[in-house]
């Protein structure tokens, strides 16, 4: 299960990527730059919303685990 700490990084290279793309879309003066925008902001989304997730589950893995004992 570590490496579901690791693929939410995955989606914030995916977020800069995108954000770069939708930047030199919209320098170029192309009106093809809001699909990557909004993919960018889906995708940063996404890795706060598996951010929060995964410290909600480590406190309640350690408080379990001071219950028990």
């Amino acid at each position: 299960m570590n490496y579901l700490n690791f693929t939410k990084y995955i989606y914030l290279a995916i977020s800069l990527f995108l954000a770069w793309d939708a930047f030199s879309k919209w320098n170029d003066g192309t009106d093809r730059f809001w699909l990557s925008a909004i993919l960018s902001a889906a995708a940063l989304f996404v890795f706060f919303f598996r951010m929060k997730f995964s410290k909600k589950f480590e406190n309640r893995k350690k408080d379990a685990n001071k219950q028990s004992n």
